[in-house]
C-alpha cells in the first residue's frame, strides 16, 4: 500500500510531455508544471506563430511567458528520488506497442498509446494528454474518435482541410472549399448523411451476403451429401458386380464341368461298347484261325471218308459264329462339341460387347456437379454441332438441297426409293446424327415449320406422328410469327421476339432442351426439363424452308 502511495506521487510530478519525473521543473501562467527542456522544446516549435499554448489546457499566452524554476516541486522531486523508489519509465501496458498508435504529444523513445484522435487537431492523445480535450471548453467542441493512424487520409490533399463533405456525382469524399470550387453544383452531402445512406445499403448488402452464405453452405451440405451418397452407392455396385460376374462365372465354371462331363461319359460308353466288341471279335479271330487251320489240313487229306465226316462239323461251327452286322465310323470326334463350345463364347462375347455399352452409358450419367449451362450466345457456341438431314428419312413432298442441310416443300413428288425409315404421311425429316451430350445447332426458317428432336423409333408410317404430337417427340412450331410448343400433344404458347433464326440447346444427361430467337440478340423462348431415355435426332415438319446454318 505505501508503494502504491509513492507511486500515485511519482504520477503527480511527472511532466506530461516527457512522462518522466520532472527534471528543473518550471510552473507556466496556467498553472501546469513542465521540465524546462520539455516547455521550451515546446514553445520553439511556435515561435513563429507567435503564439505560445499549454501543451495540457492549450491556453495561449502572448508573448512567451518568462519562465522561472519551481523551486518546491524541485525540492520534493529531489525527495522523490532519493528514496529510491522511482520506477523509471511507465509501465509497459501504457507504451504503445507494435500496431498501436502512439500519443503525438509524448516525447522520448517509449510514448503513450493513444486512446482517441482529434480530428480537427490531425493528433491522437494518451489518456493523460487527451484530458485537455475533455476539461478545455474549445477543446470539448473537437470531433473525438478511436485511435487511428490513417488521420491524413482525412485530410483534403488540395485544401489541407478536414474532409467532411459526400460528393455523389464523384463518388468521393471532398472538403468544404471544394464545394465551392472543383465540386460546385455537384450532388453533394455531409459526410454524416451519405454514411446513413451507405450504412442501409450495408444492411441490404449484409442481408444479401448472408442469404449467399446460406444458399452456399445449404449446397455445401448437399455436396457433401452427395459425394457421400455417390461414394456409398459405387461401393454398393461395385460389391452387387463383383457379386454377380463371381456368381455368372462360376456359373460358367459348372457348365464348363458338366460339359467335361459330359464328353467323359460319352467317352467312356462308346469305347465300353467298343471294347466288347473288339474282345469278341478277337475271340472269333483266333476260332477262325484254327478252323482255317483244321480246314486247311482236311482239305490235303486223302481220307475221303474222314474227308466227308469232318467238313459237315467244320462247316456248322463256322455258320453259328456269324457276327451281327458292325457299322464302323472312321475318324469319329468331338469336333462338333468344341464348335458348340466355340459358338457359345462368341455369343457370350457378342453379348458382353452390346450389355457393356448399357453398362457403361449407365455408369457415365452419374453425375454429382453438372457442368454450369451457358448463358450467352459465345458459350452455346462451343457445342455447336454439324447435322445433316437424312434422305432415307424425308418425306415425299420434301427437297433437299446445300449438301442435305437445306429441306423445302414440293409440290411434285421426289423419286426417293422406298426405305422403312421414310416418313409417309407428312412433310417430315429427321437428321442422321442421334445426340445423346451437349449440342448447339441453329436453324434458319421461313413459313410453317416445326424444330423438333425425336427418338428414332418414332412411327414413320402412322396417323399422328408428327412432330410433337406424340411422347416421343419434342417440337418448337413457328408460324405467322407466333411461337408454339408442343410434346405429347400437349400445347404451350410461347412468347418471345420474332425471329427468322432459331438456337436449339440439348443437354441430353441434364434433361434441358432450350429453343433461343437468335438476331442481334439472343432470348431465350422456351426450356424443357425432362429425363431423355434414348438418343435425339434433330428433324423438321414443315411447309416452307428450313435450312441447318454452318457454325
Amino acid at each position: 500500500m505505501a508503494q502504491q502511495g509513492v507511486l500515485l506521487d511519482q504520477d503527480q510530478f511527472r511532466c506530461s510531455v516527457c512522462l518522466d519525473l520532472l527534471k528543473e521543473p518550471v510552473t507556466i501562467p496556467c498553472g501546469h508544471s513542465y521540465c524546462r527542456s520539455c516547455i521550451e522544446g515546446c514553445w520553439d516549435q511556435d515561435v513563429l506563430k507567435g503564439v505560445y499554448s499549454c501543451p495540457q489546457c492549450t491556453e495561449t499566452f502572448t508573448p512567451r511567458p518568462n519562465l522561472r524554476k519551481n523551486n518546491m516541486l524541485a525540492e520534493m522531486v529531489e525527495k522523490l528520488r532519493k528514496t529510491g523508489l522511482q520506477a523509471g519509465p511507465p509501465p509497459a501496458l501504457c507504451c504503445a506497442g507494435p500496431g498501436d498508435v502512439s500519443c503525438d504529444v509524448c516525447t522520448g523513445t517509449r510514448k503513450r498509446k493513444a486512446l482517441m484522435s482529434c480530428l480537427p487537431c490531425l493528433a491522437s492523445y494518451c489518456e493523460t494528454h487527451l484530458l485537455s480535450h475533455y476539461e478545455s471548453p474549445a477543446l470539448k467542441k473537437h470531433k473525438l474518435v478511436k485511435a487511428t493512424a490513417q488521420l491524413q487520409e482525412k485530410i483534403c490533399s488540395h485544401h489541407d482541410k478536414l474532409l467532411e463533405v459526400y460528393c455523389r456525382t464523384d463518388q468521393q469524399c471532398i472538403c468544404y472549399q471544394c464545394v465551392m470550387d472543383e465540386h460546385k453544383g455537384h450532388d453533394t452531402v455531409s459526410a454524416a448523411a451519405e454514411r446513413t445512406e451507405k450504412q442501409r445499403q450495408l444492411g441490404m448488402s449484409q442481408q444479401k451476403v448472408q442469404q449467399r452464405f446460406q444458399e452456399r453452405e445449404k449446397r455445401l451440405k448437399e455436396l457433401q451429401q452427395a459425394v457421400e451418397s455417390l461414394k456409398r452407392s459405387a461401393q454398393a455396385a461395385v460389391e452387387d458386380s463383383d457379386q454377380i460376374f463371381t456368381e455368372l462365372i462360376r456359373s460358367i465354371e459348372r457348365r464348363s464341368s458338366e460339359v467335361k462331363k459330359l464328353i467323359r461319359a460319352q467317352e467312356k460308353a462308346q469305347v465300353s461298347q467298343a471294347e466288347g466288341l473288339l474282345e469278341q471279335l478277337k475271340q472269333e479271330i483266333s476260332e477262325l484261325r484254327k478252323r482255317s487251320t483244321e480246314l486247311e489240313q482236311l482239305s490235303h487229306t486223302e481220307d475221303h471218308i474222314h474227308f466227308l465226316q469232318s467238313y459237315q462239323s467244320l462247316s456248322s461251327i463256322s455258320k453259328s459264329s456269324d457276327l451281327p452286322s458292325i457299322v464302323v465310323r472312321p475318324l469319329q470326334s468331338f469336333g462338333d462339341v468344341s464348335n458348340t463350345v466355340s459358338e457359345l463364347r462368341e455369343k457370350l462375347e457378342d453379348c458382353l460387347k452390346g450389355e457393356w455399352t448399357k453398362i457403361s452409358n449407365s455408369v457415365n450419367i452419374v453425375d454429382v456437379v453438372l457442368p454450369p449451362e451457358p448463358k450467352t450466345r459465345e458459350q452455346l457456341l462451343q457445342y455447336s454441332c454439324q447435322l445433316t438431314l437424312d434422305p432415307n428419312t424425308a418425306g415425299t413432298y420434301l427437297s433437299l438441297s446445300e449438301g442435305n442441310r437445306k429441306v423445302t416443300t414440293t409440290r411434285q413428288v421426289q423419286p426417293y426409293p422406298d426405305h422403312p425409315d421414310r416418313f409417309t404421311n407428312y412433310c417430315q425429316v429427321l437428321c442422321r446424327e442421334g445426340l445423346s451430350g451437349r449440342c448447339y445447332w441453329e436453324v434458319e426458317w421461313r413459313g410453317d415449320v416445326y424444330t423438333a428432336v425425336s427418338y428414332k423409333d418414332i412411327s414413320r408410317t402412322e396417323r399422328g406422328n408428327i412432330f410433337g404430337h406424340n411422347n416421343k417427340s419434342w417440337s418448337l412450331q413457328y408460324c405467322s410469327g407466333d411461337y408454339c410448343f408442343r410434346h405429347n400433344n400437349v400445347e404451350s404458347k410461347v412468347s418471345g421476339p420474332q425471329s427468322s433464326r432459331v438456337g436449339v440447346y440439348l443437354d441430353h444427361k441434364a434433361g434441358t432442351l432450350s429453343f433461343y430467337s437468335v438476331s442481334d440478340t439472343m432470348t431465350l423462348l422456351h426450356r424443357v426439363q425432362t429425363t431423355f431415355t434414348q438418343p435425339l435426332y434433330p428433324g423438321f415438319s414443315l411447309s416452307g424452308t428450313a435450312e441447318l446454318v454452318k457454325l
